[in-house]
């Protein structure tokens, strides 16, 4: 994000915010129809204009969804996170469920990759009428159980 006066900070258009948190407009929109982030104040002539708090509330949030937290993690965070009310106990709770969350991902990552393995190993790349990769896809799916 790059410096901006105080003045011209607290009247940006949802562009220049979108622009500067790098999350993109729609998204912006999306997160005040869920609560993410407070209604917007509107100019006269009813255009969402924000200022440095949400610009700062949405690059946390942008943040904490490149590491994968869900929406509800973050609004738990953001709610934490607010003056006074931050406790380091309580984040690292939600931190502690997610890293466990990535963990049992990665070992299932790790047995897909596995099982792909040696699936492709099998295959001949030959013109044949059975291929082990369809075969395997075929069985995972619910037509032939």
């Amino acid at each position: 994000m790059r410096a901006i006066t105080a003045s011209r900070a607290e009247r940006l258009p949802i562009g220049e915010i979108s622009r500067l948190s790098g999350v993109n407009i729609e998204t912006i929109r999306y997160y005040e129809r869920i609560k993410m982030l407070p209604a917007p104040q509107r100019t006269a002539s009813g255009r969402r204009v924000y200022g440095t708090t949400e610009l700062r509330m949405l690059a946390f949030i942008r943040r904490s969804r490149e590491l994968g937290f869900s929406l509800n993690e973050i609004r738990a965070l953001l709610r934490l996170g607010a003056p006074g009310r931050a406790s380091c106990s309580e984040v690292k709770v939600i931190a502690t469920h997610h890293l466990e969350d990535i963990r049992a991902k990665l070992s299932d990552l790790r047995k897909l990759e596995r099982l792909l393995a040696k699936t492709v190993a099998r295959c001949s790349g030959k013109k044949v009428p059975n291929c082990p990769v369809l075969d395997i896809l075929r069985r995972a799916s619910p037509l032939h159980l």
